[in-house]
């Protein structure tokens, strides 16, 4: 353990056993009761996000009658997606460690009766899979919340049949993206949050281009390259609408609110939709983002 910590240092915190057992309990504590609230909102997010799916999609190759793996899958994206383009003869199955976003995930695969989409509990550096099983791996925003990346990376790795691909998309910086910093702005103004430790779990982790492509060398990954998806993120809603879903899906939101008094998170409210009206349109809101994809492929044996 000192030997890989010492390999790591330069772009991790060293973590040990237990370290890694108690941010994996914080994990599920905190994502458990978000769960709800990322089913109820599971359409809007999947149209919002579509973009990004179609990127990790390009990215590792994706293709019918393939198998894939979908890491930190929540409540099942954008695993769903893949199973409509892989067909009845690939499968594709999602893991995550929070039992109430795979139940979820469960869920919505039987609503849609789709019999080559499963999805297991699990955390990214412990997958319950044998070694070369899967031609595709992807995660959509979840590496940045993984207790230790590079072990990860390198369980995917193993997972990952010879030559198969692997990809992951992380936020770019937060000035970049309204979508997150026009809420969190405003809410500065109320609750100062502290900075966050470096390398710790948080949405920007991986935001610094280069970052996440060097944890994936360290991992293991051959052939790495990263590019940024600058996209718009769409939904047909109101921005009321928009506020009650960043105000429901965020966990960290949800606890700053809580200690607010009526008259403040009125304030707050009413502070947030105007300012979001700028990127209010007919059709609903347009926010522009931008995305690292990042990439790369397991050597032939």
């Amino acid at each position: 353990m000192k030997n890989l910590a010492a390999k790591t240092s330069r772009i991790e915190i060293p973590i040990t056993s237990l370290t890694l057992m108690q941010q994996n309990t914080e994990v599920i504590n905190q994502w458990s009761e978000s769960a709800p609230y990322w089913e109820k909102h599971r359409e809007i997010m999947r149209e919002m996000f579509a973009p990004v799916t179609q990127a990790l999609i390009e990215d590792a190759e994706i293709a019918r009658r393939r198998a894939v793996l979908d890491v930190a899958t929540g409540p099942g994206e954008p695993a769903l997606t893949i199973a409509d383009l892989i067909g009845s003869e690939g499968k594709v199955v999602g893991t995550d460690p929070v039992p109430e976003m795979v139940e979820a995930a469960r869920r919505e695969a039987h609503r849609r009766g789709l019999r080559n989409a499963s999805f297991e509990v699990a955390f990214a550096n412990d997958l319950p899979f044998p070694a070369n099983t899967f031609e595709a791996v992807v995660s959509r925003f979840g590496v940045m919340f993984f207790a230790s990346p590079v072990d990860s990376v390198r369980e995917c790795l193993r997972v990952l049949k010879p030559g198969g691909k692997i990809a992951m998309a992380v936020w770019h910086f937060a000035d970049k993206n309204p979508f997150h910093y026009v809420v969190a702005q405003l809410v500065e103004q109320y609750v100062k949050s502290p900075p966050p430790v470096p390398d710790s779990p948080d949405a920007f982790r991986f935001a610094s281009p280069g970052k996440l492509q060097a944890i994936f060398s360290e991992a293991g990954v051959a052939a790495t390259s990263e590019r940024l998806l600058q996209f718009s993120i769409r939904a047909a809603i109101s921005v009321k609408s928009f506020w009650t879903l960043r105000s429901e899906m965020s966990e960290k939101l949800r606890t700053k609110l809580a200690t607010f008094s009526k008259q403040q998170a009125a304030e707050l409210k009413r502070d947030v939709i105007e300012a979001l009206r700028p990127y209010s349109a007919n059709r609903g809101l347009s926010f522009p983002a931008e995305v690292l994809i990042v990439s790369g492929r397991k050597a032939p044996a």
